[in-house]
């Protein structure tokens, strides 16, 4: 792969992985690499809503879960010996 493709990449993961130092570095790196602002702003776009996706399927699990307790208790007997 190459360092402008990993670099967009990097930039679309800080921002779903709320990594604020990680989106500075990683800006900094693209800027060097030439990248456009058009194909940052897209990566953060994307970022955005895959993070937005995972954060609401993520409390529609976690309340699936308060509802259930059975379910609850199986998740806890599967992480503890």
């Amino acid at each position: 792969m190459e360092d402008r493709t990993k670099e967009i990449a990097a930039i679309a993961a800080s921002v779903s992985g709320h990594c604020q130092p990680c989106l500075k570095y990683h800006l900094g790196r693209a800027r060097q690499l030439g990248i456009s602002e058009d194909d940052v702003r897209e990566a953060i776009r994307l970022a955005r809503v895959i993070s937005e996706n995972g954060d609401k399927r993520m409390i529609e699990f976690a309340e699936l879960l308060m509802a259930d307790d059975s379910e609850i208790h199986l998740g806890q007997e599967a992480r503890d010996p």
